[in-house]
């Protein structure tokens, strides 16, 4: 038995962040008891837990998360440990784990300092002296726009883009550093600035100093020595100012690093100006989880374009910057542009509007290592100009930026392509995951979008380790929330000041938090979280009172289906489903959710208002939008599953009667926007179709999730027809190659392909309900929940049996769902299950009645049946037309008029029905 994984609050010995509430998680590995007997939990503050200052202990206690009762104080490290006894006598005992706040409601003794209005980017510095026999050194220190620290030419920590992304009229981030080893007897420290989301360009409108026009620092250095002294170095009249080598820095247009800036003008000593302008009542302990590059990616090819250019192909779309090692002649300048796709052989990177995403350096004639210091880009082909000399490929590094996550979910199949949609799903999320969700990179926009952070949540929570991050975008969407009595803001930073409300968008006030509950089980977040929920659907219960209380939500803007393909054009922006009957029916699914969170609350007043609110939701929708038989009214797939997932239908079998047939008029292709094709697969699967579902996510026609990686996709793209078949990129106005949203169809092959589901809050209980294709041939996926990790595996054997694989962690049940097997249901307890057994269903046969066209397509054998007994068949797959493929053999029984005769199909049929599944 092994206790690994301490977090605090979600992160791996957090430094600096707030207190307030100290929850404490681990994981049992390795096990041969299954049930633990008792746990407990010491705090101590030092690592020989000599002397214990908290301890917890009892059966109840449970490694997702037990809240403890400490009365921290400012500037401490704490020490915690684990020890879990199983209920056959093992034990096992944590390596140390540590939690260190900051300087929490300690006054500050330092003073922001600024510049005089100066056009260039500044370093504050300062010299000291510290004597030698240093203990520990500690320094809180922030910056604005963004900051990076040095002490004797080191950095201080590891962060990028510090402090982040967040109001900063509201609260300014300060964060904390282990600076012991950088220090000497003789010191320098320095802050250098850039302009960041503060003060640089924001939003496509192409606002700047959105926040404020001006450079500030402050900081404090607590330096502790072994006589039991104490020295602190704060910013103060004491600092200095030198413009630094940066002659611009901007998150969209990139950096200039040049080394001679200042050859022929002066760059004087400067003394620091105390300023005034900014509270000291802002700053607040960091929230933000470090940003830093968390992975490198070597230069894959280094290409001589049709026009001559150097171009760097990294092979992979990703969100960061590009390092390299410099030893050039003085003088020279390098210009690196990025890009995300090249065009007719060339360099490209006219979809990032008005971004310029450009790094330049010059030279001063020494060799260095060269990074920018107050930017990222999303790229993966970088066009390099100006380098003295042969280019060589280990020159260059890829650093990959995003926010520490901790990898949780995994997923592999049989199926090579779906392989790598996972994995664009999966890069995708890093590149965008860089202290918010962001919407893409690249391009001129890059923000916080609230709906396509709703949509993607249940998949970037297997993904990964999210309560921190989400924890931290939900305390931004609260402060804006607030400025606007209940209405959610569409995207943060909220440059715009405007107050937002569209549905489905602002729904992510409500939907996350209750991801959150479902996915790592905390009440005492969910009690944080219930303001927002409740203010969000209380604004639109407000609202529709002013516009005649008719309980819906039909007024104001909505971003509706965006981006789907049954809009008045596939390239509209908006789709076909009506905007009100969306945002109705997410308004009733946001109240049936504020109702859950009041029941866990015990708030029971509340949940019998939202229940009865609920109810007149749901009748005001079956009034305006279904027919008096039951039908709704809305024909498009959509609209269908929308209410299929949150059960909003008077006739479910009529629902289902029309859904289906709206399916096989669209030809089974994908219509839905960021809305309805998220859902898509899991709705199927959900409600019995998950032949269908597998069917439409291992589709390659376009609209697809594999055409786009028939295209050499390596994240999720914007559009469907990001790029088009011939390569070439199909809209400039809004077209990203790096967005999430449609990456949210991952959670179909976790929860249905796998079916790893849970049945209780923080997957404390999970049913596993694997969903089979035989041209997966396999699937294997893992989930390191809060509650420990969980294994679901399926393979077809050659013998036509159907093995599994599952893993049940330490102290928790599972129940298994056997598919195909007449109904077996089994409970697991904790440790590792292989279970085989013979299916009803024939998994080896690759075609059945219900198979269309399009997939024979793909298989020179069935062609070849085909134009024997069918060539009718075959001529109408060799057109390509839509609507034939998708057509099935069951389909063409029927159609007498185009030459079929039962007998026929049945003739053919035989044939192909023989036909084995690759295995």
């Amino acid at each position: 038995m092994r206790v690994t994984g301490l977090k605090i609050n979600g992160i791996a010995n957090p430094v600096g962040f707030s207190c307030e509430t100290i929850r404490c998680s681990w994981q049992v590995e390795d096990f041969t008891d299954k049930y633990q007997k008792k746990a407990r939990i010491e705090v101590a503050l030092s690592q020989d837990f000599q002397e214990l200052y908290y301890v917890k202990e009892g059966e109840e206690l449970d490694s997702s998360g037990v809240k403890l009762e400490l009365d921290v104080k400012p500037k401490t490290r704490y020490f915690f440990r684990i020890t879990v006894t199983g209920t056959d006598g093992g034990m096992a005992v944590s390596q140390p784990g540590f939690f260190e706040t900051g300087k929490g409601k300690e006054p500050w003794e330092a003073e922001f300092i600024t510049t005089d209005k100066e056009t260039f980017h500044p370093v504050f510095f300062r010299l000291f002296k510290l004597k030698q026999d240093i203990v520990s050194a500690r320094l809180y220190v922030t910056g604005l726009g963004l900051y990076e620290a040095y002490i004797n030419g080191e950095k201080a920590g590891n962060d990028y883009l510090a402090p982040f992304c967040n109001d900063y009229h509201h609260a300014l981030q300060y964060q904390t550093y282990d600076v012991a080893s950088l220090l000497r007897e003789e010191n320098k420290m320095e802050i250098m600035l850039g302009n960041g989301w503060y003060k640089g360009r924001l939003g496509y409108e192409g606002k700047e100093a959105v926040y404020g026009n001006r450079f500030f620092a402050i900081a404090e250095l607590h330096v502790s020595y072994a006589d039991g002294s104490t020295e602190l170095v704060k910013t103060d009249e004491e600092w200095s100012y030198t413009g630094s080598d940066i002659e611009m820095s901007d998150i969209y247009d990139g950096e200039i690093l040049n080394r001679l800036l200042w050859k022929d003008r002066e760059n004087p000593v400067r003394p620091a100006k105390i300023s005034h302008d900014l509270e000291k009542a802002r700053l607040v302990e960091r929230y933000s989880i470090p940003v830093f590059p968390k992975e490198e990616i070597p230069v894959k090819e280094v290409k001589k374009t049709k026009a001559g250019e150097t171009v760097l192909d990294m092979g992979q779309n990703f969100a960061g910057f590009l390092e390299f090692t410099a030893e050039l002649p003085k003088g020279t300048k390098v210009v690196l542009d990025f890009g995300e796709v090249l065009q007719q052989g060339n360099f490209y990177n006219g979809n990032y509007r008005t971004a310029k995403s450009q790094f330049i350096y010059v030279s001063a004639g020494k060799k260095e290592v060269v990074r920018p210091h107050f930017t990222f880009f999303g790229f993966r082909y970088v066009r390099v100009t100006g380098w003295a000399g042969e280019i060589k490929p280990e020159q260059f590094t890829g650093k990959v930026v995003y926010s520490d996550l901790e990898r949780t979910g995994y997923i592999h199949t049989g199926h090579e392509k779906l392989n790598r949609l996972y994995e664009n799903c999966i890069w995708g999320q890093k590149s965008n995951f860089l202290d918010m969700p962001t919407d893409c990179p690249q391009r001129d926009e890059r923000l916080g979008w609230t709906g396509d952070a709703q949509i993607f949540a249940p998949t970037a929570s297997y993904n990964m380790d999210t309560r921190a991050f989400y924890d931290k975008f939900l305390t931004d969407l609260r402060t804006e929330q607030k400025k606007w009595n209940g209405s959610i803001v569409n995207f943060i930073p909220n440059y715009q000041n405007t107050k937002g409300g569209s549905s489905v968008w602002g729904d992510a006030a409500v939907f996350i938090p209750n991801t959150l509950f479902d996915f790592y089980g905390d009440e005492e977040k969910a009690l944080s979280y219930y303001p927002m929920m409740k203010d969000w659907v209380d604004y639109i219960t407000r609202e529709d009172k002013k516009n005649g209380e008719r309980n819906l939500f039909h007024f104001g803007f909505h971003f509706g289906d965006w981006l789907a393909q049954d809009g008045v054009t596939p390239q509209s922006f908006k789709g076909g489903t009506d905007d009100y009957y969306i945002a109705s029916v997410y308004y009733y699914a946001s109240v049936n959710m504020v109702s859950k969170f009041a029941n866990i609350l015990g708030r029971l007043e509340e949940k019998a208002y939202y229940d009865r609110l609920s109810e007149k939701i749901k009748e005001a929708i079956f009034a305006e939008y279904f027919t008096p038989s039951g039908r709704l009214a809305i024909d498009t797939q959509t609209a269908y599953l929308i209410a299929l997932r949150f059960q909003v239908y008077m006739d479910k079998e009529k629902l289902m009667e029309s859904f289906q047939k709206r399916l096989e008029k669209d030809c089974y292709k994908i219509k839905g926007g960021f809305v309805g094709a998220p859902m898509l697969c899991y709705v199927l699967s959900e409600n019995g179709m998950e032949k269908l579902a597998y069917d439409i996510l291992l589709g390659e026609e376009f609209p697809s999730w594999l055409y786009c990686v028939n295209l050499g996709a390596t994240t999720i793209w914007e559009r469907w027809n990001s790029i088009l078949e011939d390569g070439s990129i199909s809209n400039t106005g809004m077209n990203s190659l790096n967005h999430y949203a449609y990456g949210a169809v991952i959670e179909f092959l976790y929860a249905q392909g796998a079916g790893i589901k849970a049945c209780k809050p923080g997957f404390t209980k999970v049913v596993f309900s694997p969903k089979i294709d035989n041209r997966l041939r396999f699937l294997r996926a893992s989930y390191q929940s809060v509650a420990g990790r969980w294994v679901s595996e399926w393979r077809i054997q050659k013998d036509g049996k159907v093995s599994m694989h599952f893993e049940v962690p330490f102290h928790r049940k599972a129940v298994v769902v056997l598919p195909d097997s007449g109904g077996k249901i089994m409970e697991l307890e904790p440790g590792k299950h292989d279970i085989t057994y013979s299916p009803t269903k024939d998994y080896l046969s690759a075609y059945d009645w219900d198979t269309r066209l399009c997939s024979y397509a793909r298989d020179a054998r069935a062609m070849k049946v085909l134009e024997e007994k069918l060539p009718t068949a075959a001529r109408m797959i060799a057109s390509g037309d839509a609507e034939n493929l998708s057509l099935s053999l069951e389909k063409l029984k029927d159609m007498y008029f185009m030459g079929f005769t039962p007998e026929m199909v049945e003739a053919a049929a035989k044939e192909l029905f023989k036909m084995k599944a690759e295995i």
